[in-house]
């Protein structure tokens, strides 16, 4: 099956990377609004509307990496929350550089 490099695949929740840092979103995921980041074998939950860790931990400077990173792309961050609740292919986000 193939998938345009910017469409992440149904089965595939990854939507960035970058740092080492690995972002996720999943299908049909709990309230609120959110995103996955893991790193290390450390996880975080990202609220997507304040932008804040919610559940979880990572270690400082990554957390700060990661809050750079959506605050840049907080309204893909949205759409790509409410195509995972459609069940509809996410789209990829740049990293950070």
């Amino acid at each position: 099956m193939y998938f345009p490099p910017y469409v992440v695949s149904l089965f595939v929740p990854e939507i960035s990377r970058f740092f080492g840092i690995v972002i996720k979103m999943f299908f049909d995921d709990h309230n609120p609004p959110h995103f996955h980041a893991e790193y290390s074998g450390d996880v975080a939950l990202i609220d997507i509307r304040n932008l804040s860790v919610f559940s979880g931990h990572l270690p400082p400077r990554v957390k700060g990496f990661v809050i750079e990173w959506a605050t840049i792309h907080q309204q893909e961050l949205i759409e790509d929350w409410e195509r995972a609740q459609a069940q509809l292919n996410l789209f990829n986000i740049a990293p950070l550089t």
